[in-house]
């Protein structure tokens, strides 16, 4: 019954996000009809098929394609990374945030956002290039080295003779997350206010910078994530039973968790590099379909995915729709939905205490 499900629940994500990425390119300030939107998609990659107004294939090659593909990709990604950190720390209420990468990777981002319009001025005019792109750029490689450079301190924090705590490196992971926080807060205090807002908004997380160039290097990286995280299905069914059982069953339960993680930094890493902070998609995602499909990784990861991927694209036509022309930055539709789902989290946990 639950393999029915499971595969019932795969197949019908299948079918919703092209339908939700096909949705969100057609809807904007710009209302578009879905057999252009697919028209423009096939003269970028020079399809024999009928002409598109000008101004409507700029629009939805060079804005909405990229953008929508990129949410999808970077829910994709989170969701995935949730439900694999959810299984190595056993906790349900776990997500990538915990290792460091979020804190680690905004940190980043504001050095770069600060330091960066003063550093790149002059870098600027010897390359020939606008600063604002590479400012851009800048932010995206000082994140992921944040949020990598942040994981590394954690897993140090919690590895002592060559074996690993995940309690340890849960309270690692806290305290790396409050003193990235504090001189991340620094950064805030000393920035003048254009720089400040771009950090704000960097936090609240937006996909509106997002370009096929991006996508490409996104892609190339995550896409590894996406590959890799599902090998360690039977791994993680194991650590279920806790580590000693999982050893007893052959499982080197030391590597497994070295490489999950790395593999957890490395995508969340990407992913907050090109998106900024974007909460709740790697909590309540793998939460909600381990409710509907049961908790074997093998259906868990692929479908987490796949419902990570519709969400956010979901939740970025919202974004970009609902105040329309005025964009809500990503993170707080996710924030309003993943509220109330962590809320709900919670009272069912107290229930569960209240019946011991």
């Amino acid at each position: 019954m639950t393999d029915r499900r499971a595969t019932a629940l795969i197949v019908l994500l299948l079918l919703a996000l092209p339908c939700a990425i096909l949705y969100s390119v057609s809807s904007g300030v710009l209302n578009i009809p879905l057999p252009v939107s697919l028209q423009a998609l096939g003269h970028f990659f020079a399809l024999p098929v009928a002409a598109v107004d000008p101004q409507q294939q700029m629009v939805l090659q060079a804005i909405r394609w990229p953008r929508t593909l990129m949410a999808a990709l970077v829910g994709a990604c989170l969701a995935m990374c949730g439900a694999a950190m959810q299984g190595l720390f056993r906790n349900a209420l776990a997500d990538p945030s915990l290792i460091g990468v979020s804190s680690g990777a905004s940190l980043g981002a504001s050095i770069a956002i600060v330091l960066g319009s003063t550093v790149l001025a002059g870098a600027s005019e010897l390359l020939g290039a606008n600063s604002a792109v590479l400012t851009t750029y800048l932010v995206a490689i000082m994140a992921f080295a944040g949020g990598f450079i942040a994981t590394i301190f954690v897993y140090r924090l919690g590895t002592s003779g060559g074996a690993t705590s995940v309690a340890t490196m849960l309270l690692a992971g806290i305290a790396i997350t409050a003193v990235a926080g504090a001189i991340s807060n620094i950064f805030s205090f000393i920035a003048d206010d254009l720089a400040l807002r771009r950090i704000s908004l960097w936090r609240m997380g937006s996909l509106d910078g997002a370009n096929w160039q991006q996508l490409t290097m996104a892609l190339s990286l995550i896409g590894l994530v996406l590959i890799a995280l599902p090998r360690y299905s039977r791994e993680l069914n194991a650590l279920l039973l806790g580590e000693s059982e999982a050893g007893h069953l052959g499982i080197d339960v030391q590597r497994v968790k070295l490489q999950i993680i790395a593999w957890t930094a490395l995508g969340v890493g990407v992913a907050v590099s090109v998106s900024g902070v974007i909460g709740f998609v790697g909590l309540i995602v793998p939460h909600l379909v381990r409710l509907l499909i049961g908790p074997d990784h093998r259906r868990l990861l692929p479908a987490s995915a796949l419902m990570g991927a519709s969400l956010l694209v979901v939740s970025d036509t919202i974004a970009r729709t609902v105040m329309a022309p005025v964009e809500i930055p990503i993170g707080i539709v996710t924030a309003l939905l993943g509220a109330p789902f962590f809320i709900s989290l919670l009272l069912q946990q107290r229930q569960k205490l209240a019946l011991l």
